[in-house]
């Protein structure tokens, strides 16, 4: 008898102790890639970030333009962003549009500068662009609490170190 309670309490043990729910993220493994680009007409006003492996057909993919630094502190903004209207400066009127989208598959993201008059951007929408990448499985972007619009609560919640 003394012998089966001893094996019911290893394997209650054993099998107790290989759970690891002791994070917000449920064991989630999130991955997070930085790029930085310069748009123009030789490249279309898009370039094309590699992942170094696929990732899984069913991961989701967010990504991040780091907007401004405040304070040392950077600020991401999240893809698609707003769109930004460039004004003439003469006359005051709006001469055109532009805006940040992605688009990706297992193996990479494409990241485009949208805009009926690009070459009214000034270089602060164009040269260096910073962008963040991260993976998440769809479990977790599906259901979560977690803002997928607020790069660092992501960044929080999947514990990613960069």
């Amino acid at each position: 008898m003394k012998k089966i309670f001893t094996l019911l309490f290893l394997t209650t043990f054993l099998f107790s102790s290989c759970v690891n729910d002791d994070d917000v993220d449920f064991d989630t493994i999130g991955q997070t890639f930085e790029f930085t680009t310069t748009f123009n007409g030789a490249n279309g006003y898009a370039d094309r970030f590699f992942f170094n492996q696929n990732i899984i057909d069913s991961d989701v993919v967010l990504v991040y333009r780091l907007e401004a630094v405040d304070n040392g502190l950077d600020v991401w903004e999240p893809l698609p962003t707003g769109s930004v209207f460039f004004f003439n400066e003469s006359t005051g009127a709006i001469e055109g549009f532009l805006y940040y989208r992605f688009n990706f598959t297992i193996g990479d993201v494409d990241i485009i500068l949208e805009s009926d008059a690009p070459d009214l951007a000034g270089p602060e929408f164009t040269n260096n662009q910073t962008f963040r990448i991260v993976v998440v499985p769809a479990d977790f972007a599906e259901n979560t609490d977690i803002n997928l619009l607020d790069f660092n609560e992501v960044q929080s919640a999947l514990n990613l170190e960069f």
